[in-house]
């Protein structure tokens, strides 16, 4: 079939993503403090999620990988019977995997509250990111629908909890990342068979999702200081899920 092209190039950036990634975690985790909640800062980690991204936004202009988009959507087309909704679960599947996990008894590098801090923090910054992205950029979705096509808001999602699976697991076992990336790499595949999102959308989404989650372990010790701050001793916070029936997401709650 021709759709295992748009497959394949989404898998050869996984891979190469993937095994980019493992020999930056390697040369961080050198200098990093074993089960700490922070993830050591260092510039080489921005590199799969800047390529990712530059090539979403370069897309946005550039004739050639227009013309990709364009072939991509006309192979894809071709063999689409009818739409599978399955990338409206599997955005959330690696997020939810990490607490699976944990009640399972399989601990991971965080407890219960810090990667709820992390994954919060995470989730706001790659909503942000994406929804601001959306209304700047204008595009047209493939099938026309609408124009807020870039970039892709499921891909980032589920990026985002594959790349918190990835770091709460990789000293557990990196199958779990592994598996939290390939359906990562799936929901993006099922956008563009669905025909909702080209695939500049889908790579900058997955370099969006990436990063944010990076940038949330980077910022926790800063965000924790807040929560538990001194200055706030009878302060309560709780984060609640939510779903509206389109979206899932996590609201803070505090009392004083």
């Amino acid at each position: 079939m021709k759709t295992k092209r748009a497959v394949f190039f989404l898998l050869m950036i996984l891979g190469f993503a993937m095994q980019a990634q493992q020999s930056v975690e390697k040369e961080v985790d050198s200098l990093a403090i074993k089960n700490s909640s922070q993830l050591k800062f260092n510039k080489k980690q921005l590199i799969i999620p800047a390529v990712f991204i530059t090539y979403g936004i370069v897309g946005l202009e550039s004739d050639f990988l227009k013309g990709i988009n364009a072939e991509v959507k006309e192979e894809v087309n071709e063999n689409i019977d009818h739409k599978l909704t399955i990338d409206d679960f599997s955005q959330y599947a690696p997020a939810v995997s990490v607490y699976a996990l944990g009640a399972l008894g399989i601990k991971g590098k965080n407890n219960l509250r810090d990667k709820t801090i992390i994954l919060t923090t995470s989730y706001l910054i790659m909503g942000l990111t994406v929804e601001s992205l959306k209304k700047i950029t204008h595009v047209e979705r493939p099938d026309g629908s609408s124009f807020n096509s870039f970039p892709s808001g499921h891909t980032a999602t589920a990026f985002m909890g594959a790349e918190l699976l990835y770091q709460e697991y990789k000293d557990v076992s990196p199958w779990y990342g592994i598996s939290g990336y390939v359906v990562a790499a799936g929901t993006g595949a099922f956008r563009m068979y669905n025909n909702r999102h080209w695939l500049t959308d889908v790579v900058a989404g997955a370099g969006i999702g990436i990063l944010s989650t990076k940038a949330a372990y980077w910022l926790y010790p800063s965000v924790n200081k807040l929560l538990s701050s001194k200055k706030h001793q009878n302060r309560k916070s709780a984060f609640l899920p939510y779903y509206d029936g389109k979206q899932f997401g996590f609201g803070l709650v505090s009392s004083f």
